[in-house]
């Protein structure tokens, strides 16, 4: 009697025009009673996106925490603004006079708020100066990344910890995501702990005191701490102790400043690729009328927004909005002038975001919130757009790839496109579902309760998803 009476109270909080929905009704409240969460946490919205009729929903218009299924509507709005073979630029110029490939003078980087410069494309840029016969900088290396004018942030303000790659902040120039890899392994040989550092720049200063431990490798022997011990993020140190039997430890952190990471990387590739350089860092604006010695174009915005959607790349949607608001109000790119774009884009496209608050982008964020109503209008958008392919194909698919990799794989292959989404109290997933008839749907599922963090939200959204498929 007492599970009949909670499936009537939640079937009364659906609205629905599809015949099938009570049985939707019945299925999620049996999973959020299963669950232990109220209904008041749960708000989902399944939608048909060629017709705009809402076939089931609960609590659609409730502004929720969407954690990274904002990047969603990042993603989009700058797919349908900028279309998916826009590029950032990186350029370098010369300030001086170059002879024999001496440049006798400064050597100018310039960002252009590239938001996937990885070592590889990087290397791929001081290549390309070799190329251009330049072999040696007898002047400073100077960054230029006014492009982008952010204000002072606290990369650790979310959760306190500001190395971890998840947290690091936007630049013009950003580098390889900021990112140092140190791997640790003993080795029996030489009875020393050795630390392989990639990249390994030469303005960072690392402090080896690992000690070497034999025998097993458990308790003291298997302990190694880390600690950055400036604030300029430019000197770390590993200590404790570690046994040749433990297997090879990996710890990737954001280090240096974005300025100071870029300047050194790109001296480490420059001396590997036999330029000369003997120079220091200088940081200011390139002069406007000086002409490149290299364009350095970056991928194009539909490579860009698959790698962004597929593995929810905090730092490249951030990128996006800040990119949006310089392509329509000029440089420097702020995230005001983006949430002013976003809005307004919103209103040309006919949808609701006015009330939304997109902050920051990634929905890394406390402040981000938007109903799932609102999230779904702009996927239905997506799916009726002329670059709904590309779009589509960015999103993870359920048991073969991203953030989907290892979930629903009893979903038939290719049926299910959704991104995920996951902070401290929120759970949702957000995308295309196609059901059992070959038709396909928007779906968007929010959770807010403090059970998200133990993996409550996962089985809610999967029988919305099961749902579909067995009746639509």
């Amino acid at each position: 009697m007492r599970h009949s009476v909670l499936v009537l109270l939640y079937a009364s909080l659906f609205s629905t025009a599809a015949p099938a929905a009570p049985d939707l009704s019945s299925k999620i409240a049996q999973t959020l009673e299963l669950e232990r969460l109220p209904s008041s946490a749960e708000s989902f919205v399944v939608i048909d996106p060629e017709t705009g009729r809402v076939l089931a929903s609960q609590s659609p218009n409730t502004a929720r925490s969407p954690a990274s299924t904002i990047k969603t509507v990042t993603t989009f709005a700058a797919l349908d603004m900028l279309g998916p073979a826009f590029v950032w630029h990186t350029l370098a110029l010369a300030r001086g006079t170059m002879q024999n490939g001496v440049l006798d003078g400064d050597l100018i980087l310039q960002g252009g708020g590239d938001p996937y410069m990885t070592l590889e494309r990087w290397w791929s840029f001081a290549q390309a100066l070799r190329a251009k016969g330049l072999k040696s900088i007898k002047g400073d290396i100077v960054i230029d990344n006014t492009a982008f004018s952010l204000p002072p942030e606290d990369p650790g303000a979310f959760d306190g910890k500001p190395n971890r790659p998840y947290n690091v902040l936007p630049d013009a120039l950003m580098v390889n995501f900021q990112s140092v890899e140190f791997r640790l392994a003993a080795d029996a040989g030489t009875r020393q702990v050795e630390i392989g550092v990639t990249p390994a720049p030469p303005n960072l200063i690392v402090d080896n005191k690992v000690r070497y431990a034999a025998g097993r490798c458990a308790g003291r022997s298997s302990r190694v701490d880390f600690k950055v011990d400036s604030a300029n993020w430019d000197r770390v140190s590993f200590s404790g102790q570690l046994s040749p039997n433990c297997a090879e430890r990996t710890v990737t952190r954001v280090l240096l400043t974005p300025t100071a990471y870029a300047f050194g990387t790109f001296v480490a590739l420059w001396r590997e690729l036999g330029g000369e350089f003997s120079g220091r860092l200088k940081l200011e604006p390139a002069p406007s009328d000086q002409k490149p010695l290299l364009d350095f174009e970056s991928l194009s915005l539909g490579e860009i927004i698959r790698l962004t959607n597929k593995y929810s790349s905090n730092l490249m949607a951030r990128h996006l909005l800040l990119t949006i608001g310089a392509e329509r109000y000029g440089v420097p790119a702020t995230p005001e002038k983006g949430a002013s774009v976003l809005d307004e884009w919103g209103r040309e496209r006919g949808l609701d975001l006015q009330a939304i608050n997109i902050d920051n982008g990634s929905g890394l964020s406390r402040e981000t919130h938007i109903s799932v109503m609102q999230m779904a209008r702009v996927l239905a958008l997506a799916y009726k757009s002329r670059f709904a392919p590309e779009f589509m194909a960015s999103l993870p698919l359920a048991g073969l790839d991203g953030t989907l990799r290892s979930r629903m794989k009893s979903s038939p292959a290719g049926s299910v496109r959704l991104k995920t989404g996951h902070i401290d109290g929120v759970s949702g997933v957000a995308g295309f579902v196609t059901g059992a008839g070959g038709k396909t749907y928007v779906l968007v599922s929010l959770v807010n309760h403090a059970r998200a963090d133990y993996g409550a939200g996962e089985p809610v959204h999967a029988a919305l998803v099961a749902w579909i498929q067995d009746n639509l």
